[in-house]
């Protein structure tokens, strides 16, 4: 009996060997001087719901168990934590490592709104490249009680609450309305091109399992729906719910090792505070910025197969196409009347749905365009696939105060094979 006990846990050493070589692989060593290769990998989302009891704490859980499910790696291999949440509070990524039972050598808190995915991915690169982390957990989450929207607003800017303490009105519901009444007086848009932004990605998020929003949207729905601000009206507002996304970044050689499809990183942006002196906000740090992105990803914007915006309200993703050069400046209501915007029609955009049609689980709407464009890059979609896709572009956005957003973002991804 002890003999064929000792030959069975021989037979068990020789198939874990692989997988266990594979996670040590790359290991942290004594640097070579030369930046190595990251890449992304595992896109997860913890399905969103309109209301939860359970905390922030609970959805990042959930988004680690995933990724690690989907990885093949244990929780030991992660020894980089980058999160992005405003409801952890008063809790930050340090006292979460201890809720998770993590040990890292790298952490991150990114409480940055739309814009933290981009940021998370930017600074996950740059340590795994730098071998500061060999596999980082990148997860944007967030829990939304039923008083949890309202609340928020008073303690989310006290820029903002200053500037609209005269007229009696917060939140950003005012502050977008401002912005798209002056993009339409000034460039001529109406409220049907925004409201066929609306109506193609409802149909793209019809596919998509984790979308809130379910029932086909026509476009006579949307102009007739009630008002909220003039001049928008309910269909141009994200629904604040509870979710989580998230993805792992780590070098080329340890995703070929785990057989994990991944996604290359061809090149990112990101600026905050850009254009002050604008009186309003009709463009963001993108136009400071997308040449070099272009650049640096070695494509243009005529090479991009989606596009996955930060579409809070329609406003800002006409001014993300403008301002990252599929159209001039104003131009952006023609562009719209010129395409169809749905995953299998011209110029794809938010695959998945976006924001006003999944919904917006606070920070983890910041991960949403990126999850889902290295879903479509690694053939891992939950939406209809864009057809041949080979460079999908994340736009990230965040941090309204009054007029304006302050953060800016942008990541050019291609298929591992690109």
């Amino acid at each position: 009996m002890a003999k064929v006990g000792k030959a069975r846990r021989k037979r068990a050493a020789r198939k874990t060997a692989p997988r266990r070589n594979a996670r040590r692989r790359a290991g942290a060593g004594a640097s070579s001087g030369k930046l190595r290769e990251a890449v992304v990998a595992a896109p997860v989302t913890v399905p969103y719901v309109r209301y939860s009891l359970r905390s922030a704490h609970w959805f990042v859980a959930q988004a680690l168990a995933q990724l690690l499910k989907q990885s093949g790696l244990d929780k030991s291999d992660v020894d980089g934590l980058s999160v992005g949440s405003f409801t952890l509070t008063p809790d930050t990524a340090i006292g979460l490592t201890q809720h998770l039972g993590v040990t890292v050598r790298w952490l991150d808190h990114l409480p940055l709104g739309g814009a933290c995915g981009i940021v998370a991915l930017r600074r996950a690169l740059r340590a795994v490249e730098a071998e500061d982390a060999e596999v980082v957990a990148c997860i944007g989450a967030d829990t939304n009680h039923v008083d949890s929207f309202r609340q928020s607003l008073g303690s989310f800017s006290v820029f903002a609450r200053d500037a609209v303490l005269p007229y009696g009105a917060g939140g950003p519901n005012a502050s977008f309305a401002f912005l798209t009444a002056y993009y339409m007086r000034t460039f001529g848009a109406t409220r049907e091109d925004f409201g066929k932004i609306c109506v193609a990605q409802r149909e793209n998020a019809l596919d998509y399992p984790h979308a809130l929003f379910k029932k086909k949207l026509t476009l006579q729905e949307y102009l007739n729906a009630r008002p909220i601000a003039d001049p928008i009206r309910l269909f141009d507002c994200v629904m604040p719910c509870a979710g989580a996304e998230g993805f792992l970044v780590m070098t080329r050689e340890r995703a070929q090792a785990l057989g994990l499809p991944f996604a290359q990183v061809r090149s990112t942006c990101e600026r905050h505070n850009a254009f002050p002196d604008d009186p309003i906000q009709i463009r963001g740090g993108w136009v400071l910025d997308r040449d070099q992105l272009y650049g640096k990803a070695g494509v243009e914007p005529k090479d991009i197969d989606f596009v996955e915006t930060y579409d809070d309200y329609p406003v800002m993703s006409v001014i993300q196409l403008e301002d990252l050069g599929f159209c001039a400046k104003g131009e952006g209501a023609e562009f719209i009347r010129r395409h169809s915007f749905t995953t299998e029609g011209s110029f794809p955009l938010n695959t998945s749905g976006g924001q006003l049609s999944v919904g917006q689980a606070g920070c983890a709407a910041g991960f949403l365009g990126l999850v889902e464009s290295i879903r479509q890059l690694t053939h891992r979609n939950l939406a209809r696939a864009v057809p041949d896709a080979r460079f999908g572009l994340a736009v990230g956005f965040g941090m309204i105060t009054y007029d304006r957003g302050l953060c800016s973002g942008a990541a050019v991804l291609g298929r591992g094979d690109a």
